[in-house]
C-alpha cells in the first residue's frame, strides 16, 4: 500500500514568493536563496585517517620496512667479509638461481609443505572435536576443559618448547619412564631426538596441542550461533551425529573453517621457535624447515644474502599455497 504526500503550495501577493509547505523560496522573486548547509570540516574528514596513523606507521617500522631490506638483501652477495668491511656486492639474481636450482632447498621445501599439511589436519580436527565436546559439556566441566585450553593456549611458545624437550629427554623424560613402566622397557632410554621421524612427532605434538584451543574456542563460538531448530529438525528427520555435522554444523561454520584453515597453514607453514629450539633443526639438519633453513644459512653459516631469498621464496610459497583460500573468501564475501 503506498502512500502519497500532497506538497501545498501557496503564492504570496506580496512579493510573489512561493510558499512550499511552510517554507518560504524567495529565489523566484530575486530573494535570498536557501543554501544548502556546509559539509564536514576538512578536521572531521581526516579523522579516521589520523587515527589510522599510528598503526600504519608501527606496521611500516616494524613489518614492510625489513621485508624491503630482506629483499635488498638477497640480491648481494653479504658474507662475513662483506659485512666487516661494509662492502655492498650486488649480484643479481644468483642467491636465487642458487637456491632454485639446489636439491637440499627443494627438499626443505617439500617438507616444510608436508609438514605444514600433517599439522593443520591434525589441528582442525582435534580443534572441531573438542569445540563440539565444549558444547556438550555442563557448566562446571565446560569451564574445567576451558581452563586447561587457555592455560596451553597462553603459555609461552619457548616455555612450552622447553617442556616438551624436558618430557621426551632420553635419560629423565617423564614419558620414557612412563612407556617403560608400561611395559615397552626399550623405550626406558630412548633418543626422541635421533632420527627424523621421532624428532618431527615431538615437534607435531608440540604444534597441535598449543593450536588446538584457538580452534576449538572459535568452534564453540561458532556452535552458540546455530540456532537449536536446526538441530530438532535434522534429529525428527533421523539424521545421526555425522549427519548433523555434515548437513547442519559445517555449512553454517564453512566461513569459520576457511578463514581458520588460513589462518592455520600461515603459522603452521613460518613456524620457527618450536622447530629450531627442539634439535635445532636436526639431526644432521633433516627436521629443518624452510624458516630455520634460511635462519642457518643466514645468520648461522652468515651468508646472509643466501638467507634472505631463502626468506623471499618462502614468503612467495606461502603466497602460493593460500591462493587458492584467498579466491574461495573472495568469491564468499561476493555472493554476501
Amino acid at each position: 500500500m503506498a502512500v502519497h504526500s500532497e506538497r501545498v503550495q501557496t503564492r504570496s501577493p506580496e512579493a510573489g514568493t512561493t510558499t512550499v509547505d511552510g517554507i518560504t523560496d524567495s529565489s523566484r522573486s530575486g530573494g535570498p536563496a536557501i543554501r544548502p548547509s556546509a559539509g564536514p570540516s576538512l578536521l572531521s574528514r581526516s579523522t579516521p585517517y589520523l587515527l589510522l596513523l599510528p598503526a600504519i606507521v608501527a606496521t611500516v617500522a616494524l613489518l614492510c620496512w625489513p621485508l624491503v631490506e630482506t629483499v635488498l638483501l638477497s640480491f648481494q652477495n653479504l658474507n662475513k667479509r662483506q659485512l666487516i668491511q661494509h662492502l655492498t656486492v650486488w649480484n643479481g639474481f644468483d642467491n636465487y638461481r642458487d637456491q632454485l636450482t639446489s636439491s637440499e632447498f627443494w627438499h626443505t621445501a617439500g617438507r616444510s609443505v608436508a609438514f605444514t599439511l600433517v599439522n593443520v589436519v591434525l589441528i582442525m580436527v582435534g580443534g572441531t572435536l573438542v569445540g563440539l565436546l565444549l558444547n556438550r559439556l555442563g557448566k562446571k566441566m565446560r569451564l574445567f576443559l576451558s581452563i586447561g585450553l587457555i592455560l596451553a593456549w597462553a603459555m609461552p611458545i619457548v616455555a612450552s618448547t622447553t617442556v616438551f624437550t624436558w618430557l621426551f629427554d632420553s635419560r629423565y623424560g617423564v614419558v620414557n619412564w612412563f612407556l617403560d613402566q608400561a611395559g615397552w622397557h626399550s623405550m626406558a632410554t630412548y633418543n626422541w631426538y635421533g632420527t627424523q621421524l621421532s624428532t618431527f612427532f615431538v615437534i607435531v605434538l608440540l604444534i597441535v596441542w598449543g593450536s588446538i584451543p584457538f580452534v576449538a574456542f572459535n568452534m564453540y563460538a561458532g556452535l552458540t550461533t546455530i540456532p537449536t531448530e536446526l538441530y530438532e529438525a535434522a534429529r525428527m528427520d533421523g539424521a545421526g551425529a555425522y549427519k548433523i555435522f555434515s548437513s547442519v554444523i559445517f555449512p553454517s561454520l564453512k566461513p569459520f573453517f576457511l578463514s581458520t584453515t588460513f589462518l592455520e597453514v600461515i603459522w603452521v607453514f613460518k613456524c620457527f621457535t618450536q622447530v629450531f629450539v627442539i634439535n635445532g633443526g636436526g639431526p644432521e639438519r633433516l627436521s629443518e624447515t624452510l624458516p630455520v633453513y634460511a635462519f642457518v644459512e643466514g645468520m648461522g653459516n652468515q651468508h646472509f644474502g643466501v638467507g634472505s631469498s631463502i626468506a623471499v621464496l618462502t614468503i612467495l610459497m606461502l603466497a602460493v599455497l593460500m591462493a587458492y583460500y584467498f579466491r574461495i573468501i573472495l568469491k564468499q564475501e561476493d555472493e554476501l
